[in-house]
């Protein structure tokens, strides 16, 4: 079957996130202020979501919220960013330490209700709500004007990004409300234990990879287009690689040996490492054959303004993590303010021995020479990979808020680390298949192949391999349950006070799940608020 051509090779085509209300009420995922809205024409709910293209309006609606984090519902929170700066790559960076105050305590350890990720909350059970809607109205509106097939189709795309929203509070909130029906009344839903997350979570998706109704994956076209406006929509290898992260981040090793034929079916899906791994994050490396899944941003036919931050449009990140009044370059927008937010640490540069190529691509050296405003933290040493460039802005209105870069979220090289992790740690060779799928990574890289490898060795390419792309923090923490891992990739050991007196305080295993906000706790006094 075809979709309406609602996807454009970067946006959602003909429906704005500003008409997305139409599918959707925007609120958070246990408090009683939803936004009340009708649908265009004034018909009850139950009249208008009863075709093909109504249901398909609501799928597109449940993909809307992905396109949030990075500013939204008053904070700047770019998914990547929020996990790099409790990690040991990077300082937060921007004015001072009370300009994004929420970032600064949470990179030293001291987050409270008052200052933590309050959006990421929202814009997640947003769009759970929009998911379940989307099973609501294939069961209940439209179901005898959908054939079988599409049916079948816009219900798993709406599982799978449920799946997705649910995965990250789970990552960074780990007990929270869980439902799967909406919720009326008072609007409140248990909230489950993490453990009970992940064991509801881990079911689903194994249902959904049962029931194989996605395809594995989308392409370009041979002229390098998106293939009939597809890409950006979720898939089995996406599936894939959410069961694995989930899988490795609980430590659940009784399903690593599943998750490791997963990511084999992914290794074998046809996809290739991109040859030279600065283009990957070119313009023109948005979906190359490396590429699993990515967050699309539009940097030319969007509506996304300061007083529209919900609409469709392109991303803010790349303003967020430059310099602030740079002279500029042969790739620099001249528009761009540049906020000063992730300076990269010297450390990070120097860990990349001379002859690696991410090392250049990844790290972004200004000459000391040059000037420009110095904010706090700052090294003159930046994010490449998400850099600003002209050629991502398309639009000379707002522009600081519409960079075309795309959120690289899932690609080969991390499926291949992923296998060779897990083939080691259900009893694979130090010199079989999993110094194989390493010695890729670093072939790419330009650096010598190793003779045997470790999960240490692996945990250590994830982080040349990742810098920037929010996987650090993460692996820092899940490796407090894996044996025989060095003390420089383990959260305990790695996120200590640093000598700069910027880090004052060490990570522990109560920092695992971060505060949920005040106001999340004031809709629902049953909430419990996490021990951080």
């Amino acid at each position: 079957m075809k979709y309406l051509n609602i996807f454009a090779p970067k946006s959602f085509k003909g429906l704005s996130m500003g008409l997305v209300g139409v599918a959707a009420l925007l609120a958070s995922g246990c408090s009683d202020d939803f936004l009340e809205v009708e649908n265009p024409t004034g018909e009850p709910l139950e009249d208008y979501y009863t075709t093909d293209e109504t249901i398909n309006e609501a799928v597109v609606a449940a993909y809307d919220p992905i396109h949030w984090p990075d500013w939204g519902l008053g904070q700047y929170n770019a998914l990547n960013i929020d996990a790099e700066i409790m990690g040991d790559n990077f300082w937060v960076g921007g004015s001072n330490k009370d300009d994004m105050k929420n970032w600064h305590m949470l990179f030293n350890y001291e987050a409270n209700q008052d200052n933590t990720f309050s959006s990421l909350w929202t814009v997640d059970y947003s769009g759970i709500k929009r998911c379940n809607d989307v099973l609501k109205y294939t069961s209940q509106y439209a179901a005898a004007n959908l054939t079988e097939e599409n049916r079948a189709l816009y219900e798993a795309q709406a599982r799978l990004l449920r799946v997705y929203y649910y995965n990250n509070l789970w990552h960074y909130f780990g007990n929270v409300p869980f439902y799967l029906e909406n919720l009326e009344g008072s609007y409140t839903a248990p909230q489950l234990k993490a453990d009970e997350v992940y064991n509801q979570l881990i079911a689903e998706l194994e249902d959904l990879i049962t029931l194989n109704t996605l395809p594995r994956r989308y392409y370009k076209d041979k002229d390098g287009n998106d293939d009939e406006g597809q890409l950006g929509r979720v898939t089995m290898d996406m599936a894939y690689m959410i069961y694995a992260e989930m899988v490795m981040y609980q430590n659940d090793e009784a399903r690593f040996s599943k998750a490791l034929d997963y990511m084999k079916l992914v290794i074998n899906g046809g996809y290739s490492l991109n040859p030279d791994f600065n283009d990957i994050w070119l313009k023109s490396g948005e979906w190359c054959n490396e590429s699993i899944w990515e967050v699309n941003y539009e940097q030319a036919n969007h509506e996304r303004g300061w007083d529209s931050p919900l609409a469709i449009g392109g991303t803010i990140l790349p303003c967020l993590i430059s310099p602030n009044g740079f002279p500029g370059d042969d790739l620099w927008n001249p528009g761009n303010d540049g906020w000063g937010f992730l300076p990269v640490r010297e450390e990070t540069y120097n860990m990349y021995a001379d002859n690696d190529v991410r090392r250049a691509a990844t790290v972004w050296v200004i000459d000391p020479s040059v000037e420009y405003t110095k904010r706090y933290q700052d090294t003159h040493m930046w994010l490449m990979k998400y850099r600003p460039r002209q050629s991502e802005i398309a639009t000379d209105w707002d522009i600081n808020l519409n960079y075309g870069n795309n959120l690289r979220v899932y690609r080969l090289a991390e499926a291949l680390l992923n296998a060779a992790e897990l083939s080691l740690r259900t009893g694979g060779s130090a010199t079989g298949e999993a110094l194989t799928w390493v010695n890729q990574i670093r072939e790419r890289a330009g650096i010598d192949k190793l003779d045997k490898v470790t999960v240490d060795d692996v945990l250590t390419e994830r982080r040349l391999e990742f810098v920037g792309e929010g996987k650090r923090y993460f692996d820092l923490v899940r490796a407090e349950g894996i044996a025989g891992v060095s003390n420089a990739n383990k959260a305990s050991t790695a996120l200590v006070p640093d000598s700069y007196g910027y880090r004052t305080n060490t990570w522990t295993p109560s920092k695992k799940y971060i505060p949920i906000a005040q106001g999340e706790l004031d809709s629902d006094p049953a909430l419990v608020q996490n021990n951080y």
